[in-house]
């Protein structure tokens, strides 16, 4: 019976109020409405129109029907009650206490039954004054942790606004990196093939040229050969008369090696080269940590723009007489008391070359004295001959000549070494310590070759 009054409730219920219908009209479109409801819908409408099918519809169109409203009227008085919520569901009694210990309303008897003996109680209205206070306190709580929530989570949209703007920052830093990295490896492949298309040119321009020679050669010789060969065929009365003019024939020159020498194309094998590139790499990738001082270079030395190379002119240039400058040489930009430090240096064919480190007080308006009692430790490449100050070095053989030095200053342990980092030995070295502040020492008399500083790996070799 209620799944069937449940059933008609749904087809007698206004769907502007959503209950049952009050004084029910029926549009022409057959949809029915109470008329108060439809007559407030109209109300918003510049045009009267259905509110469920929305069809165009006009003031008087309404129609009233008796039977539709006796039969909305007698529904709502057969449709079972809702018990009251003021009302106990136990008792049918009124609420008018309040268990704080069940904290649920309950009805006097309730009150006195076995279940809530000694239970506190209250009257609807005391306890739900006193409630309500607690729970705005607790809300006025829960509303500041509710903005602290908020903060928080604004701040990590701020956040995330950050990380996103410093990752855009940071790829682009990246790729600018690599594009230089790039850029580099690609110039340096372009130099290091040129300079060997350029040698091979050359040597094959050699080459072509000995062969014409041979060929020049090889061509008077035949005819040499034929022309005797004929003086063979002669009579002998003709053959004696041309005897002489035969035997010049046979002069020619020295016969040539049929097995000569291969001419050397590479000075250092494709290790060497791909070390060298990426010990040149590295000034792109860190400031070196020694850097030439352009104010105390000699007036024959030109130091580059980024202070990391050196070279030799053979006219003076005109700078100013500092006291600073030396008369030879060039220092780095910064002395060194202590700690340990390592750089490199590119002297790749470099013929005349001097590194090492000088004390801070020596003279430098006159050329060193190349020895520890001076202030001046330096190890040197000069007429096709490394020395240690005056010392020769006669162990390095000119197959294992080193395009790298570096240079390790250990100041802990007092003593410089220099070191070949692709054969990982050690050329010479310095022990007994300095007695005062030392400056990195650079020197070149090679116009072609410049020498070139950059960033060493400080480990201990």
């Amino acid at each position: 019976m209620s799944d069937a009054l449940s059933f008609m409730e749904e087809d007698l219920t206004c769907i502007i109020c959503c209950d049952v219908f009050t004084d029910p009209v029926t549009l022409k479109c057959s949809h029915s409405l109470c008329s108060e409801c439809l007559q407030s819908f109209w109300m918003t409408q510049e045009v009267p129109q259905c509110p469920v099918c929305r069809k165009k519809c006009s003031s008087d169109e309404p129609t009233k029907s008796l039977a539709f409203r006796a039969l909305c009227e007698s529904f709502k008085t057969r449709k079972p009650t809702a018990v009251s919520g003021d009302v106990c569901p136990l008792h049918k009694e009124t609420l008018k206490l309040f268990c704080f210990d069940d904290k649920k309303p309950i009805c006097v008897v309730c009150y006195t039954s076995k279940k809530h003996k000694n239970h506190k109680c209250s009257p609807v209205e005391e306890a739900a004054g006193n409630l309500k206070e607690q729970v705005k306190e607790k809300m006025g709580r829960l509303e500041v942790t509710l903005a602290d929530f908020k903060k928080a989570h604004e701040s990590c949209v701020e956040e995330d606004e950050l990380i996103k703007e410093h990752i855009s920052v940071e790829e682009s830093k990246i790729k600018k990196e690599f594009e230089k990295l790039h850029q580099f490896l690609k110039e340096e492949e372009e130099k290091r093939i040129k300079a060997l298309h350029k040698e091979m040119q050359n040597r094959n321009e050699k080459l072509k040229a000995r062969m014409d020679d041979l060929s020049a050669q090889m061509s008077d010789l035949s005819e040499r050969t034929a022309t005797l060969w004929k003086h063979l065929e002669a009579e002998n009365i003709t053959f004696l008369q041309n005897y002489r003019d035969a035997l010049e024939k046979f002069k020619h020159p020295s016969a040539p090696d049929v097995s000569p020498e291969m001419e050397k194309f590479q000075h250092h094998p494709i290790q060497t080269l791909i070390f060298t590139t990426w010990a040149r790499m590295q000034n792109l990738v860190k400031q070196p940590p020694v850097t030439l001082d352009p104010d105390t270079a000699s007036d024959k030395l030109w130091v580059s723009q980024d202070c990391t190379s050196v070279q030799y002119v053979q006219k003076r240039m005109n700078v100013p007489d500092i006291p600073e400058r030396l008369c030879a040489g060039v220092l780095a930009s910064e002395g060194f008391s202590s700690g340990l430090h390592c750089w490199d240096v590119e002297v790749g064919d470099n013929v005349h070359w001097i590194l090492g480190v000088v004390g801070e007080t020596v003279y430098r308006k006159k050329l060193y004295k190349m020895d520890p009692m001076s202030r001046f430790w330096c190890f040197r490449y000069v007429d096709g001959r490394y020395m240690r100050g005056y010392t020769p070095v006669r162990y390095i053989e000119d197959d294992e000549r080193p395009s790298i030095i570096r240079l390790q200053l250990d100041l802990y342990k007092g003593q410089l070494r220099f070191i070949d980092p692709f054969r990982n030995r050690i050329l010479c070295s310095y022990k007994g310590g300095f007695p005062e502040r030392v400056f990195p020492y650079f020197c070149t008399g090679d116009p072609i070759m410049p020498l070139n500083v950059f960033p060493a790996n400080q480990q201990q070799q």
